[in-house]
């Protein structure tokens, strides 16, 4: 596969706003917006049947990234290329902001505090380093990716944003900052003994890494490892993930029905469990409707990718899509017990208002890719 450089041109006119407007999808505007009316509903129940709090809070902050998501998909991509690397630089800045000012909560110092919102810059990194890592491999060649010099860049881009939030801590965000970025490096063509390399080096430093790990961080590896060690300290939350979801069987207790949830056995039901809430409620049907909500958003994603002319909107688009992904995924497998509980949320139906703020910028940048699918950025 050989890649070609480009430059920041457009050898297409650019479209006009009522163009723009006839070529947004509306069908994955309804899926987006029929997983955020899940979460609403989800946080009614979490809340025992109250909108003030945590469900109307939701509803307003879909309402807003529905604005932000509609209006980033009216961009022009030339301005994603064009600011992809200053994006990511001032992200970084906040990053280390994080570190020298930041606010603390729940035992983490991951967020900003500007008043009005608690911003989290690892979440706005997400987006950064995918447009950042996007416009590098835009701009090279297979054969200087296949050098050390090429490819030192794009990988010390995403080493250093995670090393900076493993120091908040937050792992789990830095793991997946990390496997965007190894995704994005096999699609470009990136060879994969590189790939069985790292991943040697990995294994060999693993027991090197343990040491530095937090306690919390060794506790929840230990009981991903073993649940029942310590049931009523680092299991809880697994242990009760796992008696909720076994309770709600194929269709569940019915809305607002759920004991294990509404008698508070079930902690962090409105964040990081509201699956394990949802399952209780509505058994593995609704679940299983979930998933397949989040697999048809994924499946047009990717078809927009497929479907787009220039190369950096197809890296722009896998990455994000990939990075949506994970999110679903780890949160999934995390409240199954399939893998350790590390605090990922469910995109549109957890609570948080960073989140739903990046993913929903995440979804308006695919949307713009997709309608500026037929533009040719211009060869160097």
């Amino acid at each position: 596969m050989m890649y070609k450089p480009y430059k920041l041109g457009l050898h297409n006119p650019n479209l006009t706003l009522k163009e723009k407007i006839q070529r947004l999808n509306f069908s994955y505007f309804f899926l987006i917006s029929l997983l955020a009316a899940v979460g609403v509903m989800m946080l009614y129940s979490a809340a025992n049947g109250r909108w003030d709090g945590w469900a109307m809070n939701h509803a307003v902050r879909f309402a807003f990234g529905l604005a932000v998501m509609l209006v980033v998909s009216l961009f022009n991509i030339k301005l994603f290329l064009r600011y992809a690397y200053p994006f990511y630089f001032a992200t970084l800045v906040l990053l280390i902001i994080v570190e020298v000012a930041g606010h603390t909560g729940m035992g983490a110092t991951r967020w900003i505090d500007l008043k009005i919102i608690k911003l989290q810059p690892s979440e706005l990194m997400k987006i950064a380093l995918v447009a950042a890592l996007a416009r590098y491999f835009h701009t090279t060649t297979l054969q200087n990716i296949e050098t050390l010099r090429g490819i030192l860049p794009p990988l010390l881009m995403a080493l250093v944003p995670a090393f900076l939030i493993i120091l908040q801590p937050d792992l789990g965000t830095a793991v997946m900052l990390l496997c965007t970025a190894g995704v994005i490096f096999f699609v470009v063509g990136v060879q994969i003994w590189k790939f069985v390399a790292v991943g040697g080096l990995a294994a060999v430093l693993m027991p090197i890494a343990w040491h530095f790990l937090h306690d919390y961080q060794k506790q929840r590896v230990l009981t991903f490892l073993d649940p029942e060690r310590d049931p009523l300290g680092a299991g809880y939350h697994i242990m009760q993930s796992k008696i909720a979801l076994g309770s709600g069987g194929l269709f569940g207790k019915g809305f607002l029905q759920g004991t294990q949830s509404h008698l508070n056995f079930l902690p962090e039901k409105h964040t990081d469990f509201i699956f394990t809430m949802l399952s209780e409620e509505f058994g593995l049907l609704g679940g299983v409707i979930v998933v397949l909500i989040n697999m048809l958003i994924l499946a047009l994603s990717y078809s927009f990718a497929v479907r787009t002319t220039s190369y950096f909107g197809k890296l722009l688009i896998i990455g994000l899509t990939t990075n949506y992904f994970l999110y679903v995924f780890i949160n999934i497998a995390m409240v199954l017990g399939l893998l350790p509980v590390v605090g990922i949320p469910l995109p549109l139906i957890s609570y948080g208002g960073t989140v739903m703020l990046s993913v929903c910028a995440s979804f308006g940048a695919i949307m713009a890719v997709y309608i500026n699918k037929d533009t040719n950025l211009g060869r160097e």
